[in-house]
């Protein structure tokens, strides 16, 4: 395999990243000496050679190969595809040097490709099969509210990913979106972001690293930068795991550090990461260079969408550094021209036969410039690309001489990310790759934003933003006299020609908004496939819809005010981050170790202790035995059997967390409100007082040191996945009237969502003193009360009544579902509509189960409530398991439905 590397980067090739482009005719496995196409093999079958002089002449050929070959870039010999091609038939190429090509000494990049996994196929064939397996069952939406999403960031710094951000976000606002921003750092993005009515809010991480944010009220979140990691840790937890959650990311640093921990044997951090990048839904990235440099990563949800206005913005921000003066400090005279040649961010074989051949079309630009005093030509060559081994720059040095360049005229600088001054020295930039990108190369982006006049092959990426002798020069990559024509005009009279700097002009107008509607569009398809809306939301509009204005430039003018301030560069703030992230992990490291160690010290003790204690045991065991061998002949246990009884007695009430502590204090409490939850990210909305009591769906995700009730320890049916989601804060209410005496002994029973307390919509503390006051009182008899009113609920802006409203939230079947159970539950067998007469007398409805009522009375709500979803179950549970949809949700599962269903309490 090839070595792939930019920058100093090794590219692996994993998963679906880097791919191998094959013709149909390709014979790869068999070797050379069997390729027809070799004109030296011909030649040396026309001679009829002897067998041995020919083995001997092809051994001292390749002897040759290996030794030139060490000064390349790269470590392993690749094939590559000849088809495709651009040196076929070209006079300039010395024919030993096709004859190399020919055998697979060279490789020109042509199998470098990323190919994201088809997620749009995946998402968009997943759509299809949902709608298959409702065919029979008509679905619908109610428009009742917009869709939500939120927009996460590292912090409100003004930069160029900002900026983009912002483009996106006004574009998506335009065709029906919802956008709330939230970031875990301050800054002056923050009016911009008010200006486009977006709140704003500012992520407070307590110190048990908890974030109270309700994910679940959006439909899609973007994340964007790496060092947003933080607030992962929320969204890996439940019950926020299947918000459609779309990471962006701009930089290169992690993909750096990653082989860092590689090698320091940092594997469980690198783990770390993959796990983040596993959690996104998606992976975007802004080229197609940074899915290869982060294959380390790779879970197969990586996608690309072009186009950043960073190379920009770096210009517009520092354009003060782009001057003549940038001319001299790179060592060169005031007279000179400089070329620059630049080429793919890939290094391959070939690159160094691309460098040759420019430089050979080159030559006949020397003769308009004459030499100085000390017999220098006033014309510099330099070639801009990445040296991962060093050596390059002799190889660079070795074909000029050998093409009878003056000394010195040609040099070679490696570069990593930072172009810049080279590029600000450069009076011309010529694009030497011939390879075909597949997004538009930054290294030309860069060049055209400086307002460099560009010279590019007419490869098919590069035509599609560049008009020739408009705002950039083509030239047909078979034919390189045609280059050294267009150079000859661009240069006139050791000057740029004024057409040249015309084309340079264009080329900058061109670069400042270049791929502004490949971004846009982009980012609107994916949410438009990545996202499930629930059956109350609105659908957005077409991304066709999308006003052309707003995918015709980035959004300048918000950003105006704050161009010229000066601002950290993300690049180092996010290295920063990462160095302190490897802080933290080796002190946690270190700090578990030494704990590892303490602990097998204090467990060798215990053990000792345990067995002395046992031996004592044993001891007193037998003489008491020998005491009352006579007095009794019934049998009896041991002692060790007694201690073991207790102790498992006691850590069984502890992993229940049914601690005497919580009972004493609700004892002599009239009231006690229990708050279903599932998962740890759900903690943060849970309340600490006497008055209420938390009760876990689900084993896992329980907090510590606390006396929440085990719900699938007290009714089993919770453990199956299905019916925990499918019954939601329901469960809770079959778990707590399962032998309701053994852990409520209040007369009152009372119970809340912990998304209530996430929408400030639950009790206050006065409101809570005012409720336990009224059932002490008795002031209402034996009354429901309810503090969460469906009139006020967001969802239903257009105050629809009961049966609306939950046909709304139950993509059009909850009368349907409803009059099914009703009429399997009393034996109906007519087809007619069975529904309850819901009242419309200008009163309201309870929502999300927020209620308290007297416990006998809960009881009976419960025995009919167990009918109806044994009822409802009925017929529901075999549709779902067959095609694995829900008809009371647009979405692929039943998660909460029967809590939607019965989540409107009369």
């Amino acid at each position: 395999m090839g070595s792939l590397e930019t920058g100093g980067i090794s590219f692996k090739r994993d998963k679906n990243t880097l791919i191998r482009s094959y013709s149909a005719g390709r014979t790869e496995r068999h070797p050379f000496l069997y390729r027809p196409r070799s004109s030296f093999s011909r030649f040396l079958r026309f001679k009829k050679l002897d067998y041995i002089q020919w083995i001997c002449t092809v051994a001292v050929f390749l002897f040759f190969v290996v030794l030139f070959q060490m000064f390349l870039p790269g470590s392993v010999v690749e094939k590559s595809e000849l088809g495709s091609s651009p040196w076929r038939g070209m006079e300039l190429v010395d024919k030993d040097l096709w004859y190399l090509k020919e055998i697979g000494g060279l490789d020109f990049g042509e199998d470098i490709k990323f190919q994201p996994s088809k997620i749009l196929q995946h998402f968009r064939k997943e759509n299809r099969e949902m709608n298959m397996s409702f065919s029979n069952r008509t679905l619908s939406r109610f428009p009742y509210r917009k869709p939500q999403l939120a927009l996460v960031f590292a912090d409100l710094l003004v930069d160029p990913h900002q900026l983009l951000m912002v483009t996106v976000a006004t574009a998506l606002q335009e065709i029906g979106y919802t956008i709330h921003v939230y970031s875990l750092g301050d800054g002056p993005a923050q009016s911009i972001w008010k200006s486009m009515r977006s709140p704003v809010n500012i992520i407070q991480i307590s110190h048990k690293m908890e974030i109270a944010v309700d994910w679940l009220n959006y439909d899609g979140i973007l994340v964007n930068s790496l060092e947003t990691k933080s607030v992962f840790s929320c969204f890996m937890q439940e019950p926020f795991k299947s918000v459609p959650l779309i990471w962006t990311i701009n930089e290169r640093t992690l993909a750096t550090h990653s082989r860092q921990y590689t090698s320091s044997w940092q594997i469980e951090l690198l783990y770390d990461w993959r796990k983040a990048f596993n959690r996104a839904t998606v992976v975007v990235f802004p080229n197609h260079v940074l899915p290869m440099m982060y294959s380390a990563f790779d879970t197969g949800n990586y996608y690309v969408i072009p186009g950043s206005p960073a190379d920009i913005w770096e210009t517009e921000t520092t354009m003060a550094l782009y001057n003549d003066e940038i001319h001299v400090k790179m060592g060169y005279e005031p007279d000179d021209i400089v070329i620059a040649i630049v080429g793919s961010q890939f290094l391959y074989r070939g690159l160094w036969l691309e460098h040759a051949l420019v430089l050979k079309a080159l030559l006949p630009l020397f003769a308009e410039f004459s030499l100085d005093n000390n017999s220098k030509s006033h014309l510099k060559i330099i070639i801009l690309s990445g040296d991962p081994t060093g050596n390059y720059s002799v190889a660079v040095e070795a074909i000029a001489a050998n093409l009878s360049y003056p000394r010195g005229t040609v040099k070679h600088f490696a570069v990593d990310d930072d172009v810049g001054s080279p590029l600000g020295a450069a009076d011309l930039v010529i694009y030497g790759s011939f390879l075909e990108e597949q997004s538009f190369p930054e290294i030309l982006v860069k060049a055209m934003s400086i307002g460099k006049p560009i010279i590019t092959p007419d490869l098919s990426m590069i035509r599609k933003y560049v008009d020739d002798r408009v705002n950039g020069y083509l030239f047909p990559k078979e034919n390189l006299k045609v280059l050294t024509q267009i150079v000859l005009q661009a240069i006139s009279k050791g000057t740029l020609s004024p057409l040249a700097r015309n084309i340079a002009s264009m080329g900058k107008n061109t670069a400042k908004n270049l791929m502004v509607l490949e971004t846009v569009e982009g980012y609107a398809t994916l949410l438009e496939n990545v996202v499930e809306l629930p059956s109350e939301v609105t659908p957005p509009k077409a991304v066709s819809e999308i006003p052309p204005k707003l995918k015709k430039e980035w959004c300048w003018h918000l950003f105006k005010a704050f161009m010229n301030s000066t601002h950290e560069d993300r690049t180092l703030k996010s290295s920063r981050y990462l160095k302190t992230v490897e802080e933290q992990w080796n002190y946690m490291q270190k700090e578990s170790s030494g704990s590892i160690a303490a602990t097998n010290d204090s467990f060798s003790y215990d053990i000792w202790e345990e067995e002395r204690n046992i031996m004592m045991l044993n001891t007193r065991k037998r003489r008491e035995e020998e005491e009352l061998k006579d007095r009794t002949d019934q049998p009896h246990g041991t002692w060790e059997d007694v201690y073991k009884s207790a102790k498992r007695a006691d850590r069984s009430r502890n992993d229940l967390h049914e601690r005497d502590e919580g009972e004493l204090l609700r004892t002599g409490q009239p009231l006690c409100i229990y708050e279903p939850y599932f998962g740890e990210g759900t903690w943060s909305f849970l309340h600490q007082s006497s008055l209420y009591r938390g009760i876990g769906l689900s084993t896992k995700g329980r907090r510590p040191r606390t006396d929440d009730i085990d719900a699938p320890s007290r009714l089993s049916l919770l453990s199956k996945p299905y019916y925990r989601d499918a019954l939601g804060e329901y469960g809770a209410f079959f778990a707590i009237a399962n032998r309701i005496d053994r852990i409520h002994k209040n007369s009152w029973i009372g119970f809340q969502s912990w998304r209530a307390t996430a929408r400030k919509a639950s009790l206050s503390r006065i409101a809570e003193k005012a409720l336990v006051d009224a059932i002490e009182s008795r002031k209402h008899g034996d009354s429901l009360y309810f503090w969460v009113r469906m009139d006020m609920d967001p969802r239903n802006d257009l105050q629809s009544d009961f049966w609306s409203f939950c046909d709304a939230i139950n993509a059009g079947n909850c009368k349907l579902a409803f009059s099914e159970a009703l009429k399997r539950m009393y034996g109906i067998k007519h087809d007619l509509e069975f529904l309850p007469p819901m009242p419309e007398d200008g009163d309201t409805w309870s929502v999300m189960l927020s209620f308290a009522l007297p416990t006998r009375s809960f009881l009976e709500f419960v025995m009919f409530s167990r009918m109806f979803v044994d009822a409802l179950d009925a017929q529901m549970y075999d549709e779902h398991h067959q095609s694995g949809r829900c008809y009371l949700s647009l979405a692929k599962a039943c998660t909460r439905r029967f809590g939607h269903l019965t989540a409107l309490t009369p």
